[in-house]
């Protein structure tokens, strides 16, 4: 049987949801989807697209370990399945869950020759103190939580066993858009703060406690999830292996963010500074941008969304969904 069908890991997710949306408007229905459901209302958006089957990601793993006939149909793999909470403490999960896990998938596709795709994640490049360069050594950096090293390892591994060259690796920025609303906590500021603008007219940002950045001038490389889709299936679909920024290579402030959202909503801007959880001090970017040479040199040809085109999009599809 030739192989001919599509995996998507996390499928369930942002990213994931988004790239099976494309795929499907790009005719391709044949897709396994895994992931892991749970008590969330994720499996809402597996309601958006097509595809021809779904498996947990605990069944799933025992196909990898035990065998299954249903491998020998797959054609690519895009695996965005992880826990993304940058947050999480619990460093045996993370391992297991992120590393362990993307390991396994990954030799199995290395095996099998089996075009493959993974997320990796801006965390592991920390504080940015040896710069956001997709391009450069990845050893010396340093991620400022759990969840950024449990990405970090799996780069770290892939380069080491020679087989980085084989797979795409994505180092997604700050994605948002519609699909997040069973992140809890890990929903973007833009979904937040529609959330508060909405109930109490007013937007929470951080105080900064770095004299070189004023209250809400903190920065981030915010990337609209319909770009990430877009970056993720130009890559492996043009088989440009390797690991990349996947970001708009433009650092924007949380007040530049705060005043599109308003906008987009048609509300007068009011703001709120709050005091940081402890718990984040020491763990929070202030400043994040990729390098986006790379991306551009394998011949990307689709730009990329502004700030405020994105966030008035997605104000328009949440406030459609509340209807």
């Amino acid at each position: 049987m030739a192989k001919k069908l599509t995996l998507v890991t996390g499928g369930a997710g942002l990213i994931g949801s988004q790239i099976i949306e494309d795929l499907n408007q790009n005719g391709n229905t044949d897709i396994l989807v895994v992931d892991h459901l749970g008590t969330t209302d994720k499996w809402k958006n597996l309601q958006r697209n097509f595809f021809k089957d779904y498996y947990e990601k605990d069944q799933f793993e025992t196909f990898l370990e035990n065998g299954n006939s249903l491998l020998s149909e797959i054609s690519e793999i895009y695996h965005l399945g992880a826990c993304s909470a940058t947050t999480e403490k619990n460093a045996s999960y993370l391992i297991q869950n992120n590393f362990h896990y993307t390991r396994k998938l990954a030799e199995f596709a290395v095996k099998n020759n089996i075009p493959f795709l993974y997320a990796s994640s801006a965390a592991t490049y920390g504080e940015g103190e040896f710069g956001y360069d997709d391009k450069a050594p990845i050893e010396n950096l340093k991620p400022l939580n759990m969840y950024g090293y449990s990405k970090h390892l799996f780069d770290l591994y892939a380069k080491k066993t020679n087989i980085a060259d084989k797979l795409v690796g994505l180092k997604y920025f700050n994605v948002f858009g519609y699909g997040e609303a069973h992140k809890g906590d890990m929903r973007s500021l833009v979904l937040k703060g529609y959330e508060q603008i909405r109930d109490t007219g007013k937007l929470k940002l951080f105080k900064s406690y770095k004299a070189e950045y004023k209250d809400g001038e903190q920065k981030r490389d915010f990337l609209y999830v319909k770009d990430a889709s877009k970056i993720s299936i130009y890559l492996l679909s043009e088989r440009k292996y390797g690991l990349y920024n996947v970001g708009r290579g433009q650092a924007e402030t949380w007040n530049e963010l705060a005043s599109a959202l308003f906008q987009a909503m048609k509300a007068p801007i009011n703001i709120e500074y709050v005091d940081m959880p402890e718990s984040l001090k020491g763990k929070y970017q202030y400043y994040t941008c990729a390098d986006m040479e790379k991306l551009t040199k394998v011949g990307y040809p689709f730009g990329f969304t502004n700030l405020q085109d994105s966030i008035k999009e997605y104000v328009r599809f949440l406030s459609l969904e509340a209807k």
